[in-house]
């Protein structure tokens, strides 16, 4: 019976581990909102955020809002995902496709994707196409760039074992390379999850008429800041949520190495 409760024990610790920050906190945001150091208004109590949390979910505003987001962040970070793996491989693979994209994500890399969002509206608006095409661009370097740094880092005498055990280029490059640069791709696609929320949020919050961000940028200048900050708290549940799912699907596929799911 010892033996059996063990692994609900360290699940329940885990857990209050992970739960204790958050609680300390709110509870230091509760007393400087209770202080008078700091406006109410400005930072409002705990238990008024959380009545507005609950109110918008109730009324549906928050799932609104919330399912607009997720799906132009979850689009962006999808097609991210396909094409940062596709060029990644390629650039590691095939010298003149790196010596033609390597210049390119060298000198695009430090430049805030944000400045070319005038760019993105100009050409398809201020919808959900300019903010995919934003997420998308700012999600492909850290995943093309994990996937190619993970397939150049594998050792050669992997390789060399492959061949002297009579595996042909596919079976090398799907049972050799692919396994031993998947915990660098699952790194740059970890650090590039929550790039697609937080674009996300930024360009609803420059122009838009639904979404999180457009829901946090209006409560804000209507003055209902529990609203505002309780837009914020569905962000970041979210985002928590997309990195657990994903680091359980990291730990399924790249079973022999578990991530210890820390968040980034």
């Amino acid at each position: 019976m010892a033996e059996s409760r063990q692994p609900g024990a360290a699940w329940a610790r885990r857990g209050a581990a992970a739960l204790f920050p958050l609680l300390v906190l709110a509870a230091v945001w509760e007393v400087l909102s209770r202080s008078g150091l700091v406006s109410p208004r400005l930072m409002p109590s705990v238990v008024l955020i959380a009545e507005a949390f609950y109110g918008a979910v109730v009324s549906g505003e928050m799932a609104f809002h919330a399912g607009a987001s997720l799906f132009r962040a979850l689009t962006g970070f999808g097609l991210a995902v396909v094409v940062g793996l596709v060029l990644g491989v390629l650039m590691a693979r095939v010298r003149w496709f790196d010596a033609l994209f390597e210049p390119v994500f060298s000198f695009g890399y430090p430049v805030p994707k944000i400045a070319l969002y005038p760019l993105f509206v100009f050409v398809l608006g201020f919808g959900s196409p300019s903010k995919i095409a934003l997420i998308f661009l700012e999600c492909l370097f850290p995943i093309a760039l994990n996937s190619c740094f993970g397939i150049r880092a594998v050792e050669r005498k992997y390789r060399w074992s492959a061949a002297n055990m009579g595996a042909n280029s596919a079976q090398t490059f799907f049972k050799v390379l692919v396994p031993a640069a998947a915990p660098t791709i699952f790194s740059g696609i970890r650090v590039a999850l929550p790039l697609s929320m937080v674009v996300v949020v930024i360009t609803e919050m420059i122009g838009d008429s639904r979404g999180l961000g457009y829901f946090i940028a209006y409560s804000s200048a209507s003055f209902k800041y529990p609203m505002a900050y309780a837009a914020i708290v569905a962000v970041a549940v979210i985002g928590f949520c997309l990195d657990r799912a994903l680091v359980l699907l990291r730990n399924r596929i790249v079973f022999w190495e578990r991530s210890s799911g820390v968040s980034l």
